[in-house]
């Protein structure tokens, strides 16, 4: 069942005590709820308490003027969304406010009452509209979040089959052929070819393990993301065909297995793209951290981008991993200069 919609709160500021009332009784009409400030400094001692859905203002008043609330509020950085309300001449000051931020203005004259429903409607309607868009764009993130959690966790269950199940397989038949090849120790060829049996089971081993660290990279530890991080730096360095390494201050700590899955993934894509394509002889992979951000990045110093690329299906995966968390992802690269993905999470 559908919960009732709120009324929309609405502060009016303005000094002329009647015209207040007037516009005040207007508004309760219109099915709003009202709270009214006489003074730029009386709005803001109500603000810092509430927040109303749209503030109406007249920018001239005897003890504090509308402009210099609004520079107070922004100062802040609690502005409100806001209509000015301005006598007759003043147009061009009105004009000059909305630059600022004003949603619309209303001029001070007969036809004040006539307008003033239809502008604030439509300013409350606009409101309206930004306000579901913004829930539909966080119930989309928040989907797209269970998505992935569901893929990660999917993914590392099939890992931990291939760990227990197939890896131990394998392990139990390289045991069976160390003991073919000792009963075959009089039989130089036949006990080569067990050998070779045994090695290339080794290698099938290894191949199983490594996928399956890569099914499921990371535990629910804090330190998790680090570890991986250094792990990955040390298998793509282990291949020698580039020097890669992992650069940072301190260990970083992340808590949220939700954030410190996707920025793993962006950095494995990132390394994997810069060893298939970059023809880099270098890859740093970086991860630092200030007060407000967390950032990683991934350099090489290989060809650059070829433009046909800037939109891949990695970079897009990349991209989107990025968006479901809530950071910035950017791309940057330059003929024979090399590539540099930069993703922050502002905190």
């Amino acid at each position: 069942m559908n919960q009732p919609t709120p009324p929309a709160v609405v502060l009016l500021v303005d000094d002329d005590e009647g015209l207040l009332q007037l516009m005040a009784e207007a508004f309760r009409t219109e099915g709003c709820q009202v709270a009214t400030a006489n003074s730029g400094a009386s709005a803001l001692a109500w603000l810092e308490r509430e927040r109303p859905d749209l503030m109406l203002l007249d920018l001239k008043m005897q003890h504090g003027g509308g402009q210099a609330l609004i520079e107070c509020l922004r100062t802040k950085s609690s502005l409100v969304p806001f209509v000015v309300v301005t006598g007759e001449g003043d147009e061009a000051v009105a004009v000059e406010v909305m630059k600022q931020g004003a949603m619309d203005y209303i001029m001070k004259d007969a036809a004040l009452f006539d307008r003033l429903p239809v502008v604030v409607n439509r300013a409350l309607s606009v409101l309206s509209r930004n306000r579901a868009l913004a829930q539909a764009a966080a119930a989309r993130r928040q989907l797209e979040l269970e998505i992935l959690e569901i893929s990660e966790r999917e993914q590392r269950r099939i890992g931990e089959d291939l760990h227990d199940g197939l890896g131990q397989q394998l392990t139990a038949i390289e045991l069976l052929c160390a003991g073919l090849k000792s009963d075959l120790a009089a039989q130089p060829k036949l006990e080569k070819q067990a050998e070779q049996i045994a090695q290339s089971i080794r290698e099938a081993i290894t191949l199983v393990r490594l996928v399956a660290r890569g099914l499921a990279p990371l535990n629910d530890e804090a330190d998790a993301l680090h570890i991986s991080l250094c792990e990955l730096v040390a298998r793509i360095h282990s291949l020698g065909r580039l020097q890669c390494r992992f650069e940072y201050a301190e260990q970083i700590l992340v808590t949220d297995r939700a954030v410190a899955v996707p920025l793993y993934r962006i950095a494995q894509e990132a390394v994997n793209n810069a060893l298939k394509h970059s023809q880099a002889d270098e890859v740093i992979v970086r991860l630092t951290q200030t007060p407000t951000a967390l950032t990683l990045q991934v350099l090489d110093n290989g060809r650059g981008l070829h433009p046909q690329n800037g939109a891949g299906l990695g970079l897009q995966v990349m991209r989107h991993r990025a968006s479901s968390i809530g950071a910035d992802l950017t791309i940057e690269s330059k003929p024979s200069k090399g590539v540099t993905v930069t993703c922050q999470l502002s905190r």
